[in-house]
């Protein structure tokens, strides 16, 4: 079976009980279960992981290169003050999709700017936890075009 990461920075293990307005009831773990499911259907194996760590998820990305043919990455904070986060996934030769739950570019000023997006395949943002599963949706369209 195909293996796909999916990774997720600080705070996101909070999902469900913080800011629900903002982030939605659902937990990390449901969302997780959800997106391996939907992967499942296309015959992808789903790897999680989540820190509150910035250079484990560098770790996990450099690891990607070996493992995984693509990555889903909710860098949550790290997406605007992490240089390290996106010269990895730079480094790396699999396709990584920036998902977010809210639109970040509707938010604080400081929001706005993602070190990620200009070395990720594609960026989802702003539809809940959906975002999951369209990125995951996005990532295995972006595969289909490296095959052919």
């Amino acid at each position: 079976m195909r293996k796909l990461l999916l990774l997720n920075g600080p705070n996101l293990n909070l999902l469900g009980q913080r800011n629900k307005d903002q982030y939605g009831q659902k937990s990390l773990q449901q969302v997780e279960q959800e997106v391996r499911a939907y992967l499942q259907s296309f015959s992808f194996h789903l790897d999680t992981f989540q820190s509150n760590h910035e250079g484990e998820l560098i770790d996990w990305i450099q690891k990607a290169n070996e493992e995984y043919e693509g990555v889903l990455l909710n860098p949550g904070a790290y997406t605007h003050t992490s240089v390290a986060l996106r010269d990895a996934i730079e480094a790396v030769d699999v396709p990584v999709i920036e998902i977010h739950i809210s639109n970040i570019h509707n938010r604080e000023s400081f929001r706005h700017h993602s070190y990620i997006a200009p070395v990720a395949a594609g960026q989802v943002v702003g539809f809940g936890t959906n975002s999951y599963i369209i990125g995951a949706f996005a990532l295995i369209e972006s595969l289909k075009e490296r095959e052919s």
